[in-house]
């Protein structure tokens, strides 16, 4: 959900900076990092949730939802990020 809003915060400062936002701002490295900071997190919770579906003897789920919600999270944001790498 975090990395949704970045996105979207990121989408209103290239759009409200009069010529596009300067990509050595402060601004845009610090959304940046915080993507790629979420992104990575997402990673980490696909892993935890792939690591739940191995265990025996335990219910499943917990580990089923939060593998499918951090895989969908993965996936849109790089296909978003991608396709707003094609538009120019």
């Amino acid at each position: 959900m975090l990395t949704f809003g970045l996105l979207i915060v990121a989408g209103v400062l290239e759009a409200t900076t009069p010529g596009g936002m300067n990509e050595e701002s402060i601004e845009a490295i610090v959304v940046g990092l915080l993507l790629f900071a979420f992104i990575g997190t997402a990673l980490i919770a696909t892993g935890l949730g792939i690591a739940g579906l191995c265990q025996k003897q335990r219910k499943k789920i917990f580990a089923i939802l939060g593998t499918i919600f951090s895989l969908v999270t993965v996936v849109s944001t790089v296909s978003l990020i991608s396709f707003g790498m094609t538009i120019d």
